[in-house]
């Protein structure tokens, strides 16, 4: 693909591996509990990556030096699941550091294989090109004055001497050094991160889909793919559930004029989305459905909680403190609503407790429900456009238990029971979309 259509000046952001993150999750778990596992997980890694090596590269000499790298790796990954299962836990700073491994292992293998098809390329790790974040350490933020003029200066001397750095996507250091994650597709959030640094025109991503469709396809054979959308329709669709980009994948672009493309890596040359800084409105408004069936509701439950000065200061701040997202709030005179993840549920309620017995009568959790999100330029200025997305669920028996809006400029969403999810995403589809295919 570099060959065929890559600028000349490209720099490749790497992710680990397929599967090889969730199996260093695994190991890392099982490690905290027993030894007995970390020699079959090592074992596992290895042969999964020397099988790319023996497949990919064929000249031996980049073979081998690829084959010891990893092999360096992987020793040092071992050495770090002892010392967990020799501890008996993981601290935050060390699951980072182990996740981050298969980022490392990936820059070895493509600078490899790079080399060995006759292009220059040179691993380098986010410590080396000077990727600096804030000090958390599991949804870290980019510092992004620091970064820039640590990229330009690192990376830069490559690109003119016609060498592809091939750099370490998911995670970035603190100022101390410390390995610090982005989260989940995070090598998204970093090379977008890396384009605005080094203000690249065009940012393509790769992945296993030519890029966002109108749902997903799991609920209707309808949905088809988008050509175009905003950095803010983009950012909205990832924030509520399309897995497709990290939701913070636009953020350091914002102010930039640079292209993002979601394109296929099995179908180089196929359809895509191409997202821009700018937006504009379809005939029926919403480009897209997206969903998050992974959530929970805690109801805040008291006669006047909804009029208290500083009551969602002091919730945030206790959630905030556990490093626990709050999606959304919805308020009333009796109940504040707050979304978050389902897995942190249990830890919400507990964080919130003590402020039961004053204003707060009672806390409850609600795990099944899930979220729907309508999508597109103008969906909040378009008249009856609402009224629509709800007729269209309540013809199929689907009741509306909370609803959202003016957040954004661009998305709103309601909340149904888990059971009426399916349904409810396909008759939403079926209302904006389906004539449009069938034409």
């Amino acid at each position: 693909m570099l060959k065929k259509g890559q600028p000349e000046s490209t720099v490749i952001v790497v992710s680990a591996v397929f599967g090889v993150t969730d199996q260093l999750q695994k190991s890392t778990k099982f490690a905290v509990g027993t030894e007995e596992s970390i020699s079959e997980s090592i074992t596992n890694m290895r042969t999964r990556h020397f099988e790319i090596i023996n497949q990919a590269i064929e000249d031996s000499s980049i073979r081998e030096r690829v084959s010891i790298s990893i092999e360096e790796r992987l020793k040092k990954l071992e050495r770090l699941l002892y010392g967990v299962s020799y501890i008996g836990e993981v601290t935050e700073s060390v699951w980072a550091l182990i996740l981050s491994q298969g980022e490392r292992m990936a820059i070895d293998l493509l600078a490899g294989v790079l080399d060995d098809q006759g292009m220059s390329a040179k691993a380098l790790e986010s410590e080396a090109i000077g990727l600096i974040t804030d000090c958390v350490f599991e949804n870290a933020t980019v510092n992004m004055p620091t970064t820039k003029k640590n990229l330009q200066e690192r990376i830069l001397p490559f690109l003119d001497e016609g060498i592809v750095p091939v750099v370490t996507g998911f995670f970035g250091c603190n100022e101390s050094g410390q390995p610090t994650s982005f989260g989940r597709n995070g090598s998204d959030y970093s090379a977008a991160i890396i384009a605005y640094c080094l203000n690249a025109p065009t940012l393509d991503i790769w992945k296993d889909v030519s890029g966002f469709m109108t749902t997903d396809p799991e609920f209707t054979e309808s949905a088809v793919p988008i050509s175009h959308l905003s950095y803010d329709e983009a950012a909205e669709l990832s924030y509520f559930g399309a897995k497709i980009l990290h939701p913070r994948t636009v953020e350091p672009l914002r102010g930039s004029n640079i292209e993002i493309r979601i394109r296929n890596i099995r179908d180089p040359d196929g359809l895509c989305t191409t997202i821009l800084p700018d937006g504009f409105a379809n005939e029926d408004v919403i480009k897209s459905v997206a969903f998050n069936s992974d959530i929970s509701v805690l109801k805040v439950r008291g006669a006047g909680v909804g009029s208290v000065s500083g009551i969602i200061g002091e919730i945030g701040n206790r959630l905030s403190g556990m490093n626990i997202n709050i999606y959304s709030v919805i308020t009333s005179q009796t109940c504040i609503n707050l979304l978050v993840d389902a897995k942190d549920a249990k830890n919400s309620k507990r964080a919130l407790q003590p402020l039961v017995g004053g204003v707060i009568e009672r806390i409850d959790v609600r795990n099944d429900v899930a979220l729907i999100a309508i999508v597109g330029e103008g969906v909040i200025t378009t008249k009856g456009l609402a009224a629509r997305v709800f007729s269209a669920v309540a013809e199929f028996g689907v009741n509306v238990e909370m609803f959202s809006a003016g957040a954004s400029d661009v998305a709103y969403y309601f909340i149904v029971k888990q059971d009426d999810m399916d349904v409810a995403i396909q008759a939403v589809h079926r209302s904006f979309f389906e004539k449009q295919v069938q034409t």
